[in-house]
Order: structure tokens, then sequence, then C-alpha cells
């Protein structure tokens, strides 16, 4: 990728809209697209001016051509031009905002490809933005996750990110290491003249000032995770329990098949939702029984699946009614993972003898409805009481799944957190490295031997902001971003 070229993308999205960009950035990307223009005079930097885009000519020939026949006028356009260094890339730039047809915006490049630039690579004015340092790595990444954000809340994340949230907070820790390595490479300097700069107690300690904190950041993944990417909710359950009616209450539409007639749902039933600015994907399951007929089995087949393989999951039972056979087999599963069992149709009359959570009911077979969890089951999933066909307990249950995905509270409340797995491993590396130095510490190795690891904990932590990265790694980095950003 050389950086010495022009380039030149469409930077909006694909398909017709009011307004399309081209953006050109390099050392010719004014020279170029001047001759494009009309009737607006020359371009100024941190100007934008209203001209014609038309086909430039370059021969006497064409001009005269261009004069009694066809005109050559294109579209009526504005054109915004960035001098370097105070620009996106930091390049010279210039932005062509043109009606957004797509053969108009095709024909700008193509004029553009003509004049010598090249057609930008995904991602490559990012990249450049980052190799010129306009932006570090964790911040170019941001750019992704501002444009990929399904949310107002992942793009308000995605905004602390891109105005270095997470690069701060690597800062003082990165500079806390680098001082423990200075002080222990001039200990080294004096070694030959038996003056000790450091006791170990006191590298010890430094190095645990430099692990805390790093603990507290990995710590941020779990809940960075669900930020960025969200989670998976099934809702599962026997036939006829109210599951399609929940999903339609979550979804706030009749998105869902709901009938008396029990096994209406024979597929799995998918739609995003956003609950606390977290994307939410909902999946509506066929319910588990003994199959009828081939077609349920493949559904409840598919049921099992998604109870697997989800982030969350929603265990519907009928209150009103003794717990089945499948019941029990399903909050046996909820046991020990992240789960919540939906007590469904609190607004009718229960069939048992006592409906009070306090006080359940008995089932056929003897044993409780569904009994209070003991402190030796302190695994079992939270209950919540609802009703899909009034709306009552769809809110406690909103917040019940909102618990879920914010964990611990305090960590929506930081600036900074871990939301890639590629920052998570790089965090994970450098403290795996400290937990080698401090043994190394322990074992009296020689502070040579010990500088090793300090440097190993050093190298991830500049690999997360893109002061030390392969070219590997940002080729596969950029190579997800979109083209003509």
């Amino acid at each position: 990728m050389n950086l010495d070229d022009t380039i030149v993308a469409i930077a909006t999205p694909p398909g017709r809209g009011g307004i399309g960009v081209v953006r050109l950035a390099g050392p010719d990307a004014r020279a170029i697209a001047q001759p494009m223009l009309s009737r607006g005079g020359e371009l100024k930097p941190g100007r934008a001016i209203a001209c014609d885009l038309i086909e430039p000519s370059t021969t006497p020939s064409e001009r005269i051509s261009a004069t009694t026949a066809i005109p050559s006028r294109i579209d009526e356009v504005v054109v915004t031009y960035f001098a370097r260094p105070h620009s996106y890339t930091t390049d010279d730039v210039v932005e062509i905002s043109a009606h957004g047809s797509p053969v108009v915006l095709r024909h700008i490049v193509e004029l553009a490809l003509a004049r010598g630039a090249r057609l930008a690579e995904p991602g490559e004015f990012t990249m450049r933005a980052f190799l010129n340092g306009r932006l570090d790595l964790t911040q170019a990444e941001a750019v992704r996750d501002l444009i990929d954000s399904q949310t107002l809340y992942q793009a308000k994340v995605a905004a602390q990110q891109l105005e270095g949230a997470l690069s701060n907070r690597l800062k003082p820790i990165k500079q806390k290491l680098i001082d423990l390595i200075a002080l222990l490479e001039a200990g080294v300097d004096f070694a030959e003249d038996d003056i000790s700069v450091a006791q170990d107690s006191l590298i010890l300690e430094r190095i645990e000032q430099v692990r805390i904190p790093l603990t507290e950041l990995a710590a941020t993944f779990t809940y960075g995770k669900i930020v960025h990417q969200g989670l998976t909710l099934a809702i599962v359950g026997r036939p006829n329990v109210g599951k399609s009616s929940l999903f339609n209450r979550l979804v706030e539409r009749e998105r869902a098949i709901v009938t008396a007639q029990p096994g209406t749902t024979r597929d799995l039933v998918s739609e995003t939702v956003a609950i606390g600015g977290i994307p939410v994907e909902l999946v509506d399951t066929a319910g588990i029984r003994r199959a009828l007929d081939e077609a349920e089995s493949i559904g409840i087949k598919k049921s099992v699946e998604a109870l697997a393989d989800a982030d969350l999951v929603l265990v519907v039972i009928d209150r009103t009614q003794p717990l089945a056979h499948e019941d029990e087999e399903l909050l046996r599963q909820a046991k020990g993972r992240p789960a919540i069992v939906v007590e469904n149709k609190s607004d009718l009359p229960s069939s048992c003898a006592d409906s009070s959570l306090a006080r359940p009911c008995r089932a056929e077979s003897g044993g409780p409805l569904l009994a209070e969890s003991s402190p030796a089951e302190s695994d079992s999933p939270r209950r919540i009481s609802t009703s899909a066909l009034t709306g009552q307990g769809i809110p406690a249950l909103r917040a019940a799944i909102l618990a879920y995905v914010a964990g611990d509270a305090t960590i929506q409340q930081e600036s900074g957190f871990l939301t890639s797995v590629r920052h998570q491993k790089l965090v994970n590396d450098a403290r795996n490295s400290l937990d080698a130095a401090s043994n190394a510490v322990a074992a009296r190795v020689p502070h040579e031997m010990l500088l090793l690891d300090l440097y190993a904990a050093l190298r991830p932590l500049d690999e997360i902001t893109g002061a030390t990265t392969t070219d590997d790694i940002l080729n596969l980095i950029f190579s997800t971003f979109c083209i003509g950003k």
C-alpha cells in the first residue's frame, strides 16, 4: 500500500439517495478534482463551494466537440477541500457531494481514476489516518464500531473510544511499567559497582501497581463484549405456555403467530430489539414435548440447539398448571447457566390449591410447582411472574434481562472498557508476563532476566494502541472496514 498514491472511493452506502459523497485523498487530490469543476472558482482550504461537475477536457479537439455536441455538465455538486495536515487522513482531501445516483457517483470515480487516482482499499482512509499519527489503533477500530453500531448506546461507547478513552486508561498503566523497566535498567548499569537500586519488595509492589489496573480492565470485557456484539436470548418452554405471546410483548408487535392450539410455532422466529441500549436477539422456539410429526420434531431439535447456543435463556412455564416433565427438564438445564424463569399467565387463576410464589402449590408428582431456591441452590435462576396477555410483569422482566447484561453496574460508569477480543487477549498476555516477572523476583532471578518478562508485558500494551503492530494485524483489522472509510 503506497501512501504517496492519491486514492478515491464512494464514501456513502450503496444505493440511491438524496446525497452521495466521493472522497479523494492524497497529494494530487486537488489537482485531480479541480478540472472536473466549473463555475466555482479555485478550491480553497476549509471552504465548501457549489459548482457544476463537468467532463474535464484535456485536448483542444475535445473542447471543440464539447461546445458543438452534448453539454459536458453532469451534475450540480458541493465540493469541500481539506488541506493537509488538517484533514481526516492528514493528506489533502477533497469530498464531492453530488446527487445520490449510483451512475453519477461511479462516473466521478471513473473520472478520478482516469486522471491518475487509485481505487481505495477497504479502510484505507482510516489506515492512513493511523499510519500518519492522526489516530491510534484503538481509535481507528472505534471508527468501524461507530459505523456498525445498531443502538444509540453502542454509538456513544464507540464515540468514547474514538476520543481515546481506552488509550487514556492504558497510558498511566503503561507509564508505570516503563518507569519500573527504567529503574531496573539503571540497576543493571550499576551492577558492577554492587549498587542495588531496588529491593525485591519494592519491585513486587511496582509490578502489583501495574497488574491491579490491568486486572480491572480485563474484567470489563464481559460487559464490553455484550455492548459491542449484543446477545442472543432464547425463549423456551413446552407448548402453549405463552412463549410467542411473551416474544411479541418484548418485540412490541405481533411478530410471531399466536393461537390457542398447542405447537403453533414450528420453526425459530427471531427479532433484534434494544434493551437498555444493548442489541438483544430474541429467539422464539418451538414448544418442547414429544413430537407429533416430522415437522414438529425438526422444530423441537432447533429449539434444543437454540437453548444450547443462547447467551441467556428465558424458561417459560404456565403458573396456572402443575409442572410437567418437560418443565422440570428445562429447569434442570437452566441451573448453573444464565437463565430467567418466567412464570407466565399471572392474570389467570391457578388450578393448584395455592398459587402464591411464597408457598407454591404441588405438582401431580408431589413435588413443589416452583420452590424458592435454598442457599445450597444459589445457582437457581431468577423468577419473574408475568402476563403476556396484559403486560403485567413485562417491565420487571426487561429489568431482569438488563441486570444480566449490565453485570457489575460500576463498569457502565467507566470509560475505556474492552470491547474487542484482540484487546482482551493482549491485556491477558501482559498480565501473564507480569505473573512471570513476580515469580522471577521470588526466585531471585537476575534483573537482566527479569527485564525480559517486563518487556514481554510492555509489548502487548503497545500492540493495543498500535505503537508496535505487524502489517498482518493491520491488514486484518482494516479489511473489515467498508470501502470509502
